[in-house]
């Protein structure tokens, strides 16, 4: 990891109130795919991530493709 857990939630309740039982989901520098062997790996529009923790749960999603959302403001 490129920071520690120390360092990420000081700095993700920054923005947020974190409770007991929260989870900081965190993901990879860009090209580690590119660094797998014998092949490179990438996510593409269809892969299904999944994580989870025993007797606790899972989270899933779905990867898609790149669109465009032009000038729209987000809510």
């Amino acid at each position: 990891m490129i920071f520690s857990v120390a360092r990420l939630i000081a700095y993700v309740s920054e923005f947020v109130t974190l409770y007991p039982g929260d989870l900081l989901t965190t993901g990879t520098p860009a090209g580690v795919g590119f660094g797998q062997k014998p092949e490179p790996l990438y996510l593409k529009p269809g892969d299904e991530m999944r994580l989870g923790v025993d007797k606790l749960g899972e989270q899933r999603q779905t990867v898609v493709a790149w669109r465009h959302l032009g000038d729209a403001v987000l809510p």
